[in-house]
């Protein structure tokens, strides 16, 4: 009974007593990492546009900083190392590399790419402030 429903909840079963368990693929079997990388080449622009919300005041700001910028958008310090597109597509999706900090506060409250296609997958966590990437811009 407890291993069905182990099947039905997970979509695995636990092992049998002395059953042998083969955690890691066998080598044969995982996937060859190929020397090129599919899909668009990236290009590097010369800055990003960025829009942060206050949720508390609903007030909404857009700000363009250069690659290597900082900007101060309420109480967040937000620094822009780079910002990345598709080859021969500006306006398309772009991805920055980010750092902000609180004021006040020493270390980063977020570090890392925020795309903006998918805001959510990398999102900033902070209980008064929202902030995205709109797009790269190009010399």
């Amino acid at each position: 009974m407890i291993r069905a429903a182990l099947v039905l909840a997970f979509g695995f079963a636990a092992p049998v007593a002395g059953q042998q368990v083969e955690i890691f693929p066998r080598e044969e079997d995982a996937p060859r990492a190929s020397v090129e990388t599919p899909g668009p080449r990236a290009v590097r622009g010369d800055g990003a546009v960025l829009r942060g919300l206050d949720k508390i005041s609903g007030e909404v700001e857009d700000v363009t900083l250069p690659n290597g910028g900082q900007v101060s958008l309420g109480r967040l310090e937000i620094s822009l190392r780079e910002c990345r597109f598709p080859a021969g597509n500006p306006a398309g999706d772009a991805w920055a590399y980010l750092a902000i900090r609180e004021a006040g506060r020493a270390e980063p409250i977020f570090s890392g790419w925020m795309i903006a296609s998918s805001p959510a997958l990398n999102a900033l966590d902070h209980a008064r402030y929202d902030v995205w990437v709109l797009r790269c811009t190009t010399s």
